[in-house]
């Protein structure tokens, strides 16, 4: 517990790590654009470190650095987990599960995934599922929502037809 506490404190979360950030990423994009020219590093180095230590001295965008990350790295999760999921479900090149499958069968498979997971996130930020579905489907405006929701779908199914025909002629 500890060494957990140590990677918590305020000067590495406050200080070491946004700086770090900023210096990393400032100096790659200073590397591969050669913004100074070739072969000088220790130029950006130094501008990247005096921009890391501007940036973390300055506390808005800070935190907004850090909620972007937090955003980035759960963004990263759920993507890293569709794909898993939709790996299972096609498996591998030699065995494919589905791989003889209509297109769609493939788009059904991939629905399922993408509300599964969506259930999933719910689940994990801690929604109360029950109190989200009933807002979602009985509140006053619900009805109209869905009616409105549904009538969206089979205009763009129907577009959809015509222009793979139209595409096809």
């Amino acid at each position: 517990m500890a060494g957990l506490d140590f990677l918590q404190s305020p000067v590495l979360t406050k200080f070491v790590y946004p700086f770090l950030l900023i210096f990393f990423i400032l100096f790659a994009i200073l590397e591969k654009t050669k913004l100074f020219g070739e072969g000088n590093k220790q130029i950006n180095a130094l501008i990247a470190f005096v921009i890391g230590f501007i940036f973390v001295s300055a506390v808005f965008p800070k935190e907004m650095v850090g909620n972007l990350i937090l955003f980035l790295t759960i963004g990263i999760v759920i993507i890293f987990v569709v794909l898993l999921l939709w790996g299972f479900a096609t498996g591998a090149e030699d065995s494919k599960m589905f791989g003889n499958a209509s297109a769609g069968l493939k788009w059904v498979i991939g629905v399922i995934i993408f509300l599964a997971v969506i259930v999933a996130v719910f689940w994990a930020a801690g929604v109360d599922t029950g109190t989200f579905v009933d807002k979602l489907f009985n509140s006053t405006w619900s009805n109209t929502f869905w009616t409105n929701f549904f009538f969206v779908i089979m205009v763009a199914a129907a577009l959809a037809v015509v222009l793979k025909t139209a595409k096809a002629k």
